[in-house]
């Protein structure tokens, strides 16, 4: 069976019509002969939505009982019997009454449409799930009824209700949304213009995305490669070089000219990573790109044009922006740049290229040479350039019999090649030039000048000089690059061990400067803290580590106030991106202990706040409430205008004092929960008689009668007598409360590896496993049920001295329903 298909109608705000328009959809698809019904629809009282459902067949609703009360939901199993072609289903998000087949409408439609029934349906913007909170920021009303995006997105047809502001305003000024005493306040709240203008916008703009999705997934099924210019959609190329920014700020203001254009840097590193831009000068294209209004893309890619065009193409651009080459123009010449190549392969892509002030300008500087080899390096290739051709010229001119002209000029290229390998490009060019010269001097008739007779012996010693030179700058560059790709790895594996350290969430610092010092070669470390006088102070440190600034041999900084410090051999530049990543780790490390402290600092407020807040709510409930009726008793008593007979005197008396023991009590509690909390019990251990103390700590309850006690005379427990008194009749105070007034609670203790184990077991409503824990907390009492005495001060009190006696208070559920309290106290050495 087909699946049915789903219309969604959708809306910015209640009111603009979207019922109506479901509605007279499904009068044009009954006029065609299709057979349409009615799922459910939500008239409001409106007069023309009910005008538009009187020629429609409609499913009379189920109704549900909740909580004693009657409430109408659409008939699932109906529909699915009747089985229409089409059915018209109201109000997308709405949720089910409790007792319903499924907990959301859209779940309903869902089981419709797997029945193979096509769905006509509504829903607003402010409904969708991931706009909800969006919605609430505009409206200022947090909606609780929504709809999955996925759900509204799958459908095959989504159509927008759309209205402007103004005309929805004067729709509902008319009465035409809702009833007329309700007019005046959604005008001056949920229908402002402002608002509605905001979810208008917010509905085309969803709409607007899910069209571009439908029309990339039929490009992608047809496979159209061309672009299709539905909107202005730029690409600008970015080097990070200083001209960025005015190719950036272009594309800006071209996007702009056209209403819902935009635009995308892009920047392409290669897969090897050797060459780029520092993390910084990424970090900082990214922030002026959202700063124009853009998104920023990194790409890998080792031809820039191709990656730019990909990319492009990806984007559905129809407009690239690159800057105009550096180069100069015979270089171009010789080898295309990446604007001309960018245009060559663009298609129908409009290629922008963008003069800067950079353009075509020549650095006339002699390159300074790398001197990433070392001076020991360059300073042995001189000498190997020097020594090693007429070192070998010799050994060939005294073995010349057995070779020609050929060997010997490659046996002189090894010595090139050679050079090149150990000290770099000058050596070798040194070295190729001392080889020809050798060659002609040496090999070359006539001998021992450097006439040459042979015309071919003359191109051939310039083309080995030549040659030598080329092979040489091959060689070296290969050479240097092997060099980077070691430091690179080195570098990814330093920045790996960081990046696994900040996962684990490791505030080792002192582990992390050693391992700078390690991987960096540095003598010690430290991190230093610039003090307001000026100074430095050292906040921790790992080998020989510097005290100041001026004792480092590298310093990065780490924050405003502090800064990191190696001290040792001076470091190379390509290692300062590494120092920058140490630096920043350790501004992890300093953020995440503040966080940390400040998080303990919020939990400390946010328990004495609630603390105070609990404790204000038993001020004004269960201390008033003694007081109240003290105070009444007291004023009847003293009245001279009523005579109370010596049964009223004792009642009021009786009052008097029951209201003055709940007092005393709960000072009491408040008292000794303010001494554990400041540690300031006193405990004072000594033998007591376990039975004894239960049946003195249940005397004074009212109720101790139902407490059934089974406990050996003989047992004994190290305690301190008050303190347990206190522990008992809390808790036994607690499970009279809960406990039915027909049912008993039973006491009973047992010998477990030199411990007494009581158990004080009630049958009343019990507690769940998982909220056992939080009865023992300060001012929680069971179900917050307000009717009860005592503040939820007892069972947190009780915990608190038995743990200060070395006890221990767990619960577990009563066999047959309610809880059981099991406490467990050392028992005294045997004396011998």
């Amino acid at each position: 069976m087909d699946r049915g298909r789903l219309r969604v109608y959708l809306g910015a705000a209640p009111g603009v019509g979207k019922t109506f328009a479901m509605l007279d959809e499904g009068r044009r698809r009954r006029d065609r002969g299709t057979d349409v019904v009615v799922g459910y629809v939500e008239t409001h009282d409106r007069r023309k939505t009910r005008d538009a459902l009187v020629d429609l067949e409609v499913i009379p609703r189920s109704r549900v009982e909740y909580k004693g009360t009657f409430h109408e939901e659409m008939d699932l199993d109906s529909i699915l019997a009747r089985r229409p072609a089409v059915v018209l289903v109201d109000e997308l998000a709405h949720t089910n009454v409790p007792g319903s087949r499924h907990e959301k409408r859209w779940q309903d439609v869902d089981a419709l449409l797997d029945a193979g029934i096509e769905v006509i349906t509504t829903v607003n913007i402010q409904h969708l799930e991931s706009l909800n909170d969006v919605t609430e920021a505009i409206t200022g009303v947090r909606q609780r009824e929504t709809v999955p995006d996925r759900v509204v997105r799958a459908a095959d047809q989504i159509e927008l209700v759309d209205m402007s502001p103004q005309a929805l305003r004067r729709r509902m000024a008319h009465g035409n949304i809702y009833q007329p005493e309700k007019v005046d306040a959604a005008l001056s709240n949920y229908f402002r213009e402002g608002n509605l203008t905001a979810l208008r916008e917010l509905a085309l703009l969803w709409l607007a995305d899910r069209v571009d999705e439908g029309l990339d997934h039929y490009r992608e099924q047809h496979d159209i490669q061309g672009t299709w210019a539905t909107r202005e959609r730029i690409v600008v190329a970015v080097s990070g070089g200083p001209e960025s920014s005015t190719l950036m700020r272009r594309a800006s203001r071209i996007a702009t000219r056209r209403s819902g254009g935009e635009w995308l840097a892009l920047y392409v590193t290669r897969h090897d990573g050797l060459s780029g831009i520092s993390p910084d000068q990424l970090a900082a294209l990214r922030v002026k790109t959202e700063e124009l209004g853009g998104t920023f893309h990194a790409i890998v890619g080792d031809d820039a044009s191709e990656a730019i065009l990909g990319f492009a193409k990806a984007e559905n651009a129809n407009q690239v922006i690159i800057g105009a080459s550096r180069r100069g123009r015979l270089s171009t010449v010789v080898r295309p740049g990446i604007g001309e190549r960018v245009i060559a392969a663009s298609g129908d892509i409009d290629v922008h290229i963008v003069t800067h002030d950079y353009a075509r300008r020549r650095n006339l500087r002699l390159t300074r040479p790398d001197n990433s080899l070392g001076v020991r390096r360059r300073a042995a290739g001189f000498a190997l350039a020097l020594a090693a051709p007429p070192i070998l010229s010799g050994l060939l001119k005294a073995t010349a019999d057995f070779h020609g002209l050929p060997t010997e000029s490659m046996a002189l290229m090894s010595v090139v090649v050679a050079t090149a390998l150990v000290g770099g490009l000058l050596p070798a060019i040194v070295a190729a030039i001392g080889s020809g010269l050798l060659l002609n001097f040496l090999f070359t008739p006539p001998l021992y000048t450097f006439t040459i007779a042979d015309s071919d012996n003359a191109m051939a010693i310039a083309l080995f000089v030549i040659v030598g030179i080329a092979v040489a700058t091959v060689v070296d560059h290969s050479a240097r690059l092997a060099s980077e790709a070691r430091n690179a790895r080195s570098e990814a594996d330093a920045l790996t061990v960081l990046s696994h350290s900040l996962l684990n969430s490791s505030d080792d610092l002192p582990g992390l400067l050693s391992s700078a010092c390690e991987l960096l070669g540095a003598s010690g470390a430290a991190v230093l803290r610039r003090t307001a006088n000026g100074a430095c102070e050292t906040v921790v440190s790992v080998g020989e580590a510097p005290t100041t600034p001026q004792e480092a041999s590298m310093t990065t900084a780490i924050d405003e106030e502090t800064l990191l410090a190696l001290r040792g051999g001076r470091l190379a530049a390509s290692d300062r991106s590494l120092l920058n990543a140490y630096a920043a780790y350790a501004k992890v490390m300093a953020e995440r202990r503040r966080a940390s402290v400040a998080d303990i600092e919020r939990r400390q407020l946010a328990e004495a706040d609630r603390t105070r807040t609990a404790l204000l709510a038993a001020v004004s409930h269960d201390l008033r409430s003694p007081l109240a009726a003290v105070k009444a008793s007291v004023g009847s008593l003293r009245s001279d205008q009523i005579t109370f007979s010596a049964e009223d005197q004792a009642a009021l008396l009786e009052t008097i004092e029951m209201g003055a023991d709940r007092l005393t009590a709960l000072v009491t509690n408040l008292l000794d929960m303010s001494r554990i909390h400041t540690g300031a019990v006193t405990v004072t251990l000594i033998d007591v008689g376990l039975a004894r103390a239960i049946h003195q700590a249940i005397a004074p309850l009212g109720d101790g009668g139902r407490i059934k006690v089974d406990v050996d005379n003989d047992l004994m427990v190290l305690a301190d007598p008050g303190l347990l008194d206190r522990v008992l009749a809390n808790i036994c105070e607690n499970a009279l409360k809960y406990t039915p007034t027909d049912a008993v609670i039973r006491i009973d203790a047992a010998i477990a590896s030199d411990r007494a184990v009581l158990r004080i077991a009630d049958t009343g409503p019990g507690v769940p496993d998982d909220e056992q824990a939080r009865i023992f907390t300060p001012f929680q009492r069971l179900g917050d049920v307000p009717d009860k005495d005592g503040v939820g001060l007892g069972l947190a009190v009780a915990r608190g001295l038995t743990e200060a006696m070395g006890g221990k208070v767990t619960t577990e559920q009563t066999p047959g329903g309610g809880l059981t309290f099991v406490l467990d106290f050392p028992m005294p050495e045997e004396t011998p």
